[in-house]
Formats: C-alpha cells, sequence, structure tokens
C-alpha cells in the first residue's frame, strides 16, 4: 500500500448536511428530476436521501464496476446492470458518492442517453480534480481516499488485505482512517478471524 495514502471519512450528520445542500442547489434551478438513477453501490445511499429531500419517489439503480481495491481499478469500467423501466422524455437525475477519475460517471451516462431522456442532470456528494466529468451538482473536492460511513467494514478489510505487516501496522493504517478505537479494535479482531 503507498505510503502516502490519506482518508477523508464524512460522519453521517456531515453526509446528510451535504445532501440537504445539494437539494437546495437542485431546487434553485428549478429542476425536479422524474426520475432517479443512482450507480449501484456507491450512489444507492445518497440517491435514497435525495429521493426523500427532493420528494422524487421514481428511484432506479444500474451498476458500474469499476474498483478493485483501494486507488486500484479495472482498465475501464463495465456497466453490469441496465436499466430495469423506460426513461424517454424524463428528466433524470444521476447519483453516485464520488467522481473520482469520472470514467465510471461517464459509461452510466452515455448509458442512459442511448434511452432518449428529455435531460440528464449529475450529483455526487464529492467531486476529485481529477475528473473527467463535472457533476452539476456536487458539495466539496476531495483530494484524499473517502471512507463513507456505508464502506467503513469492506475499506478495513481493503486496508487489512493490502497492509501484509504486522497488526501495530495495521492499527496505525487504521488510525489513519479517523475511524475510533473502538471500531478499529472490531474491524481488526473480524478481519484477523476471517483470515486465519
Amino acid at each position: 500500500m503507498k505510503d502516502k495514502l490519506k482518508f477523508e471519512v464524512p460522519s453521517w450528520n456531515q453526509i446528510h448536511k451535504m445532501l440537504i445542500n445539494q437539494k437546495e442547489k437542485i431546487r434553485s434551478e428549478n429542476f425536479t428530476p422524474d426520475t432517479i438513477i443512482a450507480i449501484t453501490r456507491g450512489g444507492w445511499i445518497p440517491a435514497r436521501i435525495l429521493s426523500d429531500l427532493l420528494e422524487v419517489h421514481d428511484l432506479t439503480t444500474i451498476r458500474v464496476e469499476f474498483y478493485l481495491g483501494l486507488s486500484k481499478t479495472r482498465e475501464k469500467p463495465i456497466l453490469t446492470q441496465k436499466l430495469s423501466k423506460q426513461i424517454a422524455s424524463k428528466k433524470i437525475l444521476l447519483v453516485d458518492d464520488v467522481a473520482d477519475s469520472g470514467k465510471s460517471l461517464q459509461i452510466a451516462k452515455n448509458y442512459i442517453l442511448q434511452k432518449d431522456p428529455k435531460v440528464v442532470k449529475i450529483a455526487t456528494l464529492y467531486k476529485k480534480p481529477q475528473s473527467k466529468v463535472e457533476p452539476n451538482y456536487y458539495e466539496k473536492i476531495a483530494k484524499y481516499w473517502i471512507i463513507f460511513p456505508w464502506d467503513i467494514r469492506e475499506t478495513s478489510k481493503k486496508l487489512w488485505e493490502q497492509n501484509k505487516n504486522s497488526i501495530k501496522n495495521k492499527e496505525i493504517e487504521f488510525k489513519k482512517t479517523g475511524l475510533t478505537k473502538t471500531l478499529i479494535e472490531k474491524f481488526l479482531k473480524e478481519i484477523a478471524e476471517e483470515n486465519q
């Protein structure tokens, strides 16, 4: 694992505040989506919260697979779950957690555009400087790897797998994530048991 890998760990409250702010931006543009499409898995929870905040009950998903581990990706993203509904002539809000390279968002948007929607706008919580896609709505520019509340254990397991050193070194890496000592100890114990 790279020594320089740093983390940002937003809380549930921070996420919710970001999405409330995003709702206000969307409303200020008088954009009311007919359908919200979440890119799974990262976009599920932000899309569901935006669905509630915007009072848009037509929520569906597509799946794009790209990441293999922390900062490790396939050569290019793959669309592995297509839309299960018609979206022709509808206003679409495409939601993901982060615009990292932008490649997943680009493949998702291109796929959706083939379905003849009226308009497609993109919302993410975070945008990274290197993203090839500029979301219409995002709340924060991120420089570091983001550990969302919904993927803490998954990220912890990847940290474990990438750091083959001693338990002490694993604890040091986990402390860099900003997780509480109780969570670090719990995840280390669970993951160590799984890897025996």
